[in-house]
């Protein structure tokens, strides 16, 4: 069965156009992501603005011809914090059924979180029975999922996210000392709050999946052009992180669109992501973290698809 799932977020816009069998993708047939930034203004206005919409429709116009031509049989979409939180998140999912022919998931926190789990634990062994942690780093949420094997044990949907932490603290190019403190005191708050204590210290090992963590993994091997297959499986160190971090954070958005690795796309908000990634680690005393290609996307293809 070819299926054709989009993922439509508060920062990004992403395709996935795969060959499922069972309960296994078999082929990744296209994938696909684009800087929308459809969460703009959604903290603070609590409303999806027409500008952040017609990033994505124009996204959509591409990404419905990709589909078309790789004969998908179900195309959907699901959609995370900023449609979830928005005064007018209904509409703009009954707009993208209407105009594009995608399925609607808006997703609560608890699904975006078991579909991650789902994804990021697809390819691994079963019978692992490792705690681990599973950590996507979204634009207006963070997903943290701890389980093991495909048992998923505990899971929570933080209001911690790229475009949502950026709004609130980041307002000097570059960001000064006080502000990155700000938003770090920020992220500590609302991960400990949203996990006890005795589930961080269970766990054993983690895995980043989504922008912030694939980024990082492209800037620390200076990938020019992307490359999945070598985002896939590698380990950042937390000394690592630190010194992306600090490179990130001292330099303009201009300048620091020229990293090599990063998405220049990415760069108004990355800084924001390494830190909430830095803050998850400290909290959960992980020293590394692997990142993964596998995430909610293949979880939404076997899952719901």
């Amino acid at each position: 069965m070819r299926v054709a799932v989009v993922d439509i977020g508060t920062n990004s816009t992403r395709l996935l156009v795969a060959d499922r069998d069972g309960d296994r993708v078999t082929a990744e047939l296209d994938r696909r992501s684009n800087v929308t930034r459809l969460g703009a203004g959604v903290d603070k206005d609590g409303r999806l603005r027409e500008d952040a919409m017609q990033r994505v429709y124009s996204t959509l116009d591409g990404y419905r011809r990709a589909i078309d031509e790789y004969g998908a049989t179900r195309a959907l979409a699901v959609m995370t914090s900023a449609v979830r939180d928005a005064a007018n998140g209904s509409e703009f999912a009954a707009a993208v059924e209407q105009r594009y022919g995608l399925e609607p998931h808006i997703l609560k926190g608890d699904d975006e979180a078991r579909l991650t789990f789902l994804g990021a634990m697809s390819e691994r062994d079963p019978s692992d029975s490792t705690p681990t942690l599973v950590v996507d780093i979204g634009g207006g949420s963070t997903e943290l999922v701890i389980g093991s094997g495909r048992e998923m044990l505990f899971h929570v949907s933080t209001q911690a996210g790229v475009v949502r932490q950026t709004e609130r603290h980041l307002h000097s190019d570059p960001p000064r000392d006080a502000e990155l403190d700000a938003l770090a005191q920020d992220v500590r708050a609302i991960v400990s709050d949203g996990v006890p204590s005795e589930h961080r210290a269970a766990v054993q090992h983690a895995i980043g999946v989504a922008g912030t963590a694939t980024q990082l993994a492209a800037i620390a091997q200076a990938l020019e052009p992307y490359d999945a297959s070598k985002v896939h499986g590698y380990v950042i160190t937390g000394a690592e992180r630190d010194r992306i971090l600090k490179l990130l954070a001292a330099v303009p958005l201009e300048e620091r669109k020229r990293t090599p690795g990063l998405d220049p796309a990415r760069a108004p908000t990355i800084v924001a992501g390494a830190v909430i990634l830095r803050e998850v680690m400290r909290l959960f005393s992980l020293d590394q973290i692997e990142v993964s290609e596998h995430d909610i996307l293949r979880g939404a293809a076997l899952e719901l698809a």
